[in-house]
């Protein structure tokens, strides 16, 4: 016979072997570490978008001064400008990382925080009642939509963020309880880490009025038939004054309204543009947006009109701009992937249990019902990768950066001694000048295309394809130095500029100096001109 007393002890130690076993959900997680992030060099990958190092120095800066920039910190075109540094929280979190494990410290912990979003978005799968195998087709088809924008750059915590809420939204929606308040301070918290939030706040907006039709259909004289468009009415007026609280208050929102609008940005900024189904991670997009406009009927049918607007705002929102294409599958997986649970349930429950049918539907029974539990593992493999004794990437890859071209050259570039010169180059490489050399120089534009607007931005374009009147945007700009991508129309029209002198050129790019009066060769096929002088 047991003592009773002893009995909770017995307990505990029976559930200690659990937590030691990996959960599959453990195993998804770090499966979708070494996928990703870990094998060959997906580490670097995580750093293929410049805007990362200007994340970087602005986190430093605001650690410095203790004050958050209002005016622009990076540029000789708009210097002084005002500027809104509106992710300015995820850009202290980076420079932390950054000053404690240098490059390493910031590819890590995003690859942590999007494999726990994939984890996490698998979770809440289940918790809606997908089975095992729904729940994984569809993570992985919205981790690999999601792999076009897998970097290192502040929209992570939205992923992270928009999976959290919703789940807890949805907690709410089926039993209401005083923890969906806690998504008022988390809106505030998001605000001030990714503009992201203004998904948040759409979604509750399509919540709000998907509740209102659902009540609408509702026979009249339902006690509280409009209760829940109420509650959640007022939840998304909450989170949207929450959104306030940022350095700039209502400016922020203007300022992203104004940017969000821009027919200019839309029609120059990849990311705004709409996707190209020419690649892998498209065609995933492809068969979750098939899938999610096949179930959005049936929620209508089932006058689960919240859950079908949803979809197709996301939707149109991802075929209009390949920035909404990660925020569509994470709106749109679980919903897909419990709903072709529940089909597969009706029609599977005829079959006999020795069928193949039979079979696989009790397999995926028993399996789901562990999908929940969790172990020791993941936070130790958190442990374990963070404290993995590898140097890590030091620098940009330089597949995609002139990481050599800016090597060699460094003394032209950021001159210990003398004025910093103006430098001509592209925008992600701007981006990575910033990185090495803030606040030694400064850069003519970088990735952030909210600030620099139409007028810049079109001097810009100009430059970029070497179209009619790029003559008169060098000298209207002063430039004295031009690092340029070698594929650029303008570098191999400056390599025959008698004013330009090539000082370094490689397969990836050219180094010019602006040579008006110093008694160069003129002639522009000149060998002295073309291979330039050997560096310093």
């Amino acid at each position: 016979m047991i003592v009773p007393a002893v009995q909770p002890a017995i307990r505990a130690f029976g559930t200690v072997p659990r937590l030691l076993v990996p959960s599959l959900s453990d195993c998804l997680f770090l499966a979708i570490l070494l996928w990703v992030f870990a094998l060959g060099s997906g580490w670097s990958v995580l750093l293929a978008d410049g805007d990362t190092g200007w994340h970087i120095r602005t986190g430093e800066y605001i650690l410095n001064t203790r004050s958050v920039p209002a005016t622009d910190l990076f540029s000789f075109s708009k210097a002084g400008q005002p500027w809104f540094a509106w992710e300015w929280g995820s850009d202290v979190v980076f420079a932390m990382l950054h000053r404690a494990w240098g490059l390493k410290g910031v590819v890590v912990f995003s690859g942590l925080v999007l494999s726990l979003s994939a984890t996490l978005l698998f979770r809440y799968m289940v918790w809606r009642g997908a089975n095992l195998l729904a729940a994984l087709l569809a993570t992985l088809l919205a981790t690999g939509a999601s792999t076009v924008h897998y970097l290192a750059r502040p929209h992570i915590f939205t992923f992270l963020g928009l999976t959290a809420a919703m789940w807890i939204l949805e907690c709410d929606r089926r039993r209401r309880s005083p923890g969906v308040w806690w998504l008022v301070p988390m809106t505030a918290l998001w605000t001030n880490l990714h503009g992201g939030f203004l998904a948040w706040i759409a979604c509750l907006g399509l919540v709000v009025a998907g509740c209102t039709c659902e009540a609408l259909l509702v026979p009249r004289g339902t006690p509280d038939r409009f209760f829940p468009a109420r509650r959640y009415g007022l939840l998304a007026a909450a989170c949207s004054l929450a959104t306030l609280a940022n350095p700039y208050g209502w400016q922020l929102h203007q300022h992203l309204a104004s940017y969000l609008s821009s027919d200019w940005i839309r029609q120059v900024v990849d990311e705004f543009q709409s996707p190209r189904f020419r690649s892998e991670s498209m065609l995933q997009f492809e068969i979750l947006l098939f899938a999610g406009l096949a179930v959005v009927p049936i929620f209508l049918v089932r006058r689960h009109v919240a859950e079908g607007l949803l979809i197709l705002f996301w939707a149109h929102s991802a075929l209009a701009s390949a920035r909404h294409v990660p925020l569509y599958a994470i709106v749109s997986a679980p919903l897909c992937a419990a709903q072709a649970s529940h089909l597969w349930s009706s029609w599977s429950a005829g079959f006999s249990r020795k069928s193949p049918g039979g079979l696989l539907r009790d397999c995926l029974l028993d399996f789901s019902r562990g999908l929940s539990r969790s172990s020791l593992w993941a936070p130790v493999v958190l442990v374990c990768v963070a404290g993995w004794p590898w140097q890590g990437p030091r620098d940009f890859p330089g597949i995609k950066f002139p990481v050599a071209a800016v090597q060699r050259m460094a003394a032209w570039i950021a001159p210990a001694h003398a004025a910093s010169p103006r430098i001509l180059t592209s925008d992600q490489w701007g981006d990575y000048l910033i990185y090495r050399f803030y606040p030694n120089q400064r850069v003519f534009v970088d990735g952030r295309s909210d600030f620099y607007g139409p007028a810049i931005g079109r001097d810009y374009l100009i430059l970029l394809t070497a179209a009619p009147g790029w003559d008169g945007v060098l000298k209207r700009y002063r430039f004295d130095l031009a690092l340029l991508p070698s594929d650029w129309p303008l570098g191999q029209l400056m390599m025959r500029d008698p004013r330009w002198h090539v000082r370094f050129m490689d397969s990836q790019a050219v180094f010019l100096e602006r040579q008006e009066n110093r008694g160069l060769n003129q002639n522009p096929d000149s060998t002295e001109r073309i291979q330039g002088e050997p560096a310093e």
